[in-house]
């Protein structure tokens, strides 16, 4: 990355993002309104969704770019906590005795540190270097909006936004033209998709925040049988866009649990322990809220097609990372296009928080990007150049071979079946590896998602394994007429490549096991139960390396697919690191290790030190 700072001036040009205190925080930098550096904490921190300021995240974006904080013209934090605050006190006050005990620990909580964010990031910045620079507050789904628009490739479009919830706001509709976003309407608590999305995770027993995609992992091994009870008694979607949850089902609003005991009357049983095997009715309740997601995401965004008259529509908010869903809206939505902020989270808040502050705020013009997006890819975090990977070797005693054919070398050990680590380039923002930091397999080996799942990822047996495919081959593997570059949208593979599905699998009485087994395509390990897979296609010109690995591939084996998984173990951030990397691929007992052009083999040797 350039030096910001010698080649295009600071001061007001540079705002710094921050997103914190809930999950995923993360900062970001944003220069003359180009997004230079983005990262999340946990990267750092090694805490998965670490919530705390982003201190290292935010000391690395300013560094990265050449900058100390006093050349910043502003920070600019994703939501505003007084609002916030005001919403948790009124809500307590009208459940009344029930939520006392949660309502004094949050009251600690906010008096102590989150009502002190302004002085907080003072104090951070303080730490990382000389100067001092002001701090403004974003509406939390101002930020999301403007993370989904300013870096999409329109000049104009509607503006979907639905989370958890935000200050009050679960959902909200706006518009983008130009630099400038208008907010037009809001769904606010306790009606929320995302908390009745995340009330179904806890009910079927995976942990909330980090359990979602699990729960739609598991939708497709199920009947959706509950749908109509949940539309009938829990979530009431109105034709015209509008939604509705009986708060007698749910308990968030009292802060102990999700769901209130009686739900079990409903759902067949009471909510499965974690420790639990999952059984056909959980699958059954995943399928049928997935189902019950999509109707209230089809109904919200014809709601904003009415309201904008805009052909296309951008999205943001935890609920945008539902790839079943935003297929859906994509094959049956008003929208001639749908474009889809990668880090939708809270993390890419901060980017989006920096921008709307840029264009909203100071009224500074926007650039649409000339190819693609203004996101680089998501490849906005810290790279490593192969002389300082070879250094960090030689420092730690690791034999490694640096091959000059390294596509050619890798390509061969994937085809032969070995699990390869993969660390190229600069660390991807937001929750997928897109081939920077990835784990990578074979994906025509059917055994390979029971290997990695179990021995290498240690999840759940069910969760499906994404292909990464040449773009120029995308059409011809699966069904799919657009690019998807982030890996945010589910495709059929193609017809021509799927296989007779095995009898076992057809059966009334298959269990999941036996439908796991069952093989249903040319690239099996990337082919999920419904013949589904989660697609990312791959272009020589925003991800030139990967790009040249799946060539390597394609040459090797006829086939442009690799099965693409993200860098880490179940429980952990993703690597950052290529000490990171070397932990974690001893420990999954991966076959390869590739770091910037070193490939090193699995041995026996211990896990070195950070």
């Amino acid at each position: 990355m350039p030096d910001v700072a010698a080649s295009r001036g600071v001061g007001p040009r540079a705002i710094l993002g921050i997103s914190a205190d809930y999950h995923d925080a993360a900062a970001a930098l944003v220069v003359d309104g180009e997004i230079v550096a983005a990262a999340s904490e946990e990267r750092f921190s090694r805490v998965k969704h670490d919530p705390d300021l982003p201190r290292q995240a935010a000391a690395w974006c300013l560094e990265s770019a050449g900058l100390e904080p006093g050349d910043l013209g502003g920070v600019a934090f994703y939501s505003k906590p007084l609002s916030t605050y005001e919403r948790i006190l009124s809500t307590h006050a009208r459940i009344g005795p029930r939520g006392f005990p949660t309502l004094a620990k949050a009251i600690g909580t906010w008096s102590l540190r989150k009502l002190w964010v302004e002085y907080r990031i003072e104090r951070m910045l303080a730490s990382i270097g000389p100067g001092r620079a002001p701090v403004t507050f974003a509406e939390h789904h101002q930020s999301h909006a403007a993370s989904a628009f300013y870096p999409s490739p329109h000049e104009h479009a509607a503006i979907i936004t639905f989370d958890g919830v935000g200050e009050w706001t679960t959902t909200s509709i706006g518009v983008g033209s130009g630099h400038r976003i208008a907010m037009l309407e809001q769904v606010r608590f306790p009606d929320s998709l995302g908390l009745l999305y995340s009330a179904m995770t806890a009910f079927c027993g995976f942990d909330v925040n980090d359990g979602e995609y699990k729960l739609m992992g598991l939708a497709p091994y199920g009947t959706p049988r509950f749908a109509d009870v949940l539309r009938e008694q829990v979530v009431q979607i109105d034709p015209h866009g509008s939604f509705q949850l009986d708060q007698r089902w749910f308990d968030y609003q009292a802060g102990a649990r999700m769901t209130r005991r009686r739900l079990a009357d409903l759902l067949d049983g009471p909510p499965r322990d974690r420790s639990a095997e999952v059984t056909d009715r959980e699958a059954d309740l995943a399928a049928s809220v997935q189902v019950v997601l999509e109707e209230a995401v089809l109904r919200v965004a014809e709601r904003a097609q009415r309201s904008t008259e805009a052909t296309a529509v951008c999205l943001a908010g935890g609920v945008a990372l539902n790839c079943v869903a935003n297929r859906r809206l994509i094959e049956d939505g008003p929208f001639a296009d749908v474009w889809i902020q990668p880090a939708a989270g809270d993390d890419g808040a901060a980017i989006g928080a920096a921008l709307w502050a840029w264009h909203q705020i100071d009224e500074q013009p926007r650039r649409v990007a000339d190819h693609g997006d203004g996101m680089r890819g998501s490849f906005l975090g810290p790279s490593f150049t192969h002389d300082e990977v070879v250094a960090w070797l030689d420092q730690n005693g690791l034999a490694y071979d640096v091959p000059v054919d390294l596509h050619a070398v890798v390509a061969a050990a994937l085809s032969a079946g070995r699990t390869v680590g993969w660390f190229s380039g600069a660390m991807e923002f937001g929750p997928r590896a897109l081939g920077h930091r990835s784990i990578l397999a074979d994906p025509r080996d059917a055994s390979a998602v029971a290997r990695i799942n179990a021995g290498v990822k240690e999840r759940e047996s069910f969760r499906p394994f994404a292909p990464a495919v040449l773009a120029e081959h995308a059409a011809s593997w699966f069904v799919l007429d657009r690019p998807s570059p982030y890996m945010l949208v589910t495709a059929e593979v193609h017809p021509d490549r799927r296989l007779a599905t095995a009898d076992a699998d057809r059966a009334p009485t298959a269990s999941m096991a036996e439908r796991l087994a069952a093989i249903r395509s040319e690239i099996p390990a990337c082919t999920h139960v419904d013949g589904s897979a989660r697609v990312q296609t791959v272009d020589a010109v925003t991800n030139p390396e990967f790009h040249r690995l799946l060539t390597a591939f394609h040459v090797e084996t006829g086939c442009p697919v690799l099965l693409n998984t993200s860098f880490n173990r179940a429980g952990e951030p993703i690597v950052r690191s290529p000490a990171d990397a070397h932990r974690c691929f001893v420990a999954a007992g991966l076959d390869l290790l590739v770091i910037e052009g070193c490939v090193i083999e699995a041995t026996p040797a211990e896990v070195v030190g950070s």
